[in-house]
């Protein structure tokens, strides 16, 4: 496991200098973390797993967070799937994993190429960016669910990511699909931005950013 700590500092007088302490580091490198493409959800999955085996004092500071909307067409800059110089890619649903130790939240992202993890306020600066350079359509909305309840309750069979002749979108993972004693697929709960389905809670990006970031 690589160590990934972060610290700032701030001088607010020429005596006085105040440092951040360091972050926890719960999650392998991102190098070493199980990944497949296309699978963030499951993806993400083995990180609250990681955390549940070898931190779990610290799986109630974490969330699983989906981003999508009605026309499950969201925008997102800085995928290293992108192709332009911004590296935008339109998603129908993306997933991240975050940690919000104390005042402070990290946003991990297998699928960026942002410094993973990197701090919410840059996540929101760099990925998302705004809605208002969006058409309504586009507009992002986010699905925060306590890492806890989503590994409790998702399950997911990958038939979203079969053809109608059952062949593979996209190559599933190498390990067995995720399910649990009541569902073997509902991701569609976890994908929809209905606040009356599903676990968690929903947001617009205004309400997410409020939530998260603390103007330190």
């Amino acid at each position: 496991m690589a160590a990934q700590t972060h610290t700032s500092g701030a001088t607010d007088s020429p005596s006085r200098r105040i440092v951040a302490k360091p972050v926890k580091t719960i999650v392998p490198a991102a190098e070493d973390c199980p990944y497949t493409q296309f699978y963030c959800e499951e993806n993400v999955w083995r990180l609250c797993e990681y955390v549940r085996c070898h931190e779990p004092s610290d799986l109630v500071k974490c969330h699983v967070v989906f981003i999508s909307n009605e026309s499950r067409c969201v925008p997102l800059w800085r995928q290293r799937m992108g192709k332009s110089e911004d590296k935008l890619v339109t998603w129908d649903y993306h997933v991240v994993f975050m940690y919000e130790p104390d005042d402070r939240c990290l946003v991990f992202d297998l699928d960026s190429d942002l410094p993973f993890p990197t701090y919410f306020h840059k996540y929101v600066t760099e990925t998302l960016r705004t809605d208002h350079i969006l058409s309504p359509e586009h507009y992002r909305y986010f699905r925060v669910v306590p890492a806890s309840v989503f590994l409790q309750k998702f399950a997911s069979d990958r038939r979203h990511m079969r053809r109608e002749d059952g062949t593979w979108i996209q190559p599933p993972p190498s390990t067995p699909p995720i399910s649990t004693p009541e569902s073997v697929h509902n991701i569609d709960d976890f994908i929809s931005m209905d606040p009356k389905r599903g676990f968690g809670t929903v947001y617009n990006l205004q309400d997410f950013v409020r939530r998260f970031y603390k103007n330190l």
